[in-house]
């Protein structure tokens, strides 16, 4: 890696996992053949073990096309990437107008899509039911907008893994013993006012919680190290409490409510008994 910066996430993302990151990883195995992420987001437990090369190969996926469009472009021409960024103007004109656009060229657009990131309001992916991206201006003093040393250096960790749009299910089925899975769903809200962002056309709601518990049962039946956060509201703990988790307190500033900004508990499940497990998916 010519930089000599290991590789960070590429974007902010709402819900990023920086105070909860050691937990996860203590729960995740010191030596993985195959890590799956079936909702790769911002990235940082991937880039996390990218750093301390605890994986063989990585399959990186979410239903977000944008999303996985950039970190493909990343992958594969970073060198484009970086100069379709240098080529953006800024002001909130700009912002504007950047946001309207359909730049056609995969590298213009994972550009469009970093440069929204990093100059949008507080890093907010989020888009209306026509699947458009609609989060406002964000008033930074000094964006930094192209973070040349961090791209590439992204690009390099990126090398060789499978990314793809796909359904976080058709993504997971496919680990095996020696496997590890993480998971992190878009959450359950912990109030009726709390649903801040939506990742994708469609919402992730109760029956897709209720499947990706299902499917979190599989994998530990077939042995695979498999973890999973999400809110800790009566809901989650309805459909997942009956696997063995911890509760992680996090602080949160993604409220618009200053007010109420600060820590939360959050679940980080990563284990069963089956038989009971079995038992009270049929009645979640």
């Amino acid at each position: 890696m010519s930089s000599g910066l290991e590789a960070q996430p590429l974007l902010k993302w709402a819900g990023g996992k920086r105070q909860l990151m050691g937990a996860i990883l203590e729960r995740l195995p010191a030596q993985i053949d195959t890590y799956f992420a079936p909702f790769v987001g911002g990235g940082a437990v991937f880039f996390a073990l990218a750093r301390e090369r605890r994986f063989r190969r990585a399959v990186l996926s979410d239903q977000n096309e944008e999303l996985i469009e950039t970190y493909q472009a990343v992958q594969r021409d970073v060198d484009g990437v970086i100069a379709a960024l240098r080529r953006l103007p800024h002001s909130e004109e700009d912002y504007y107008k950047i946001r309207a656009q359909k730049p056609r060229l995969p590298t213009t657009r994972a550009a469009r899509m970093i440069y929204l990131n990093r100059t949008g309001y507080n890093g907010l992916y989020r888009v209306n039911r026509s699947g458009q991206f609609n989060v406002p201006f964000g008033r930074y003093a000094q964006p930094k907008i192209c973070d040349e040393e961090r791209l590439r250096a992204a690009s390099q960790a990126l090398r060789g893994v499978d990314i793809r749009v796909a359904d976080f299910e058709r993504t997971a089925e496919r680990a095996r013993h020696r496997d590890a899975v993480y998971f992190d769903p878009p959450y359950v809200p912990v109030s009726a006012t709390a649903r801040f962002a939506e990742y994708q056309k469609q919402p992730f709601g109760d029956d897709e919680h209720r499947r990706l518990a299902r499917l979190f049962e599989r994998l530990l039946d077939r042995g695979v190290s498999t973890v999973l956060s999400n809110s800790d509201t009566p809901r989650t703990q309805q459909i997942f409490g009956h696997f063995s988790h911890d509760l992680v307190a996090a602080r949160r500033s993604i409220n618009s409510n200053g007010t109420r900004r600060g820590p939360i508990l959050e679940m980080l499940v990563h284990g069963a008994t089956r038989d009971y497990a079995r038992t009270a998916l049929e009645r979640a």
